[in-house]
């Protein structure tokens, strides 16, 4: 069995860009001829690195939210509590 059967992953970037041109991905993936598009692929990638901060980001603020949420309903049922 060849090298690229043994330890290739086959990802759904892979099926679409087969989908799209057997040829290129055949090209690209097992004689590994580089891209034309390379800085295309670059930009996004950047692009798709920062939309995968942005989305982390935005799940720890959801966390933090509920997080204060929480403490200020417990604040509230102390000062009932208190009076």
């Amino acid at each position: 069995m060849s090298d690229f059967r043994q330890q290739h992953v086959i990802r759904a970037s892979d099926i679409g860009q087969y989908a799209y041109c057997a040829r290129a991905w055949w090209l690209i993936s097992v004689v590994g001829a580089p891209s034309a598009n390379a800085a295309e692929l670059q930009r996004g990638a950047a692009m798709h690195r920062r939309h995968g901060r942005a989305t982390w980001l935005s799940g720890v603020l959801v966390i933090a939210a509920a997080a204060l949420a929480g403490l200020a309903l417990l604040i509230l049922i102390a000062s009932i509590i208190a009076r």
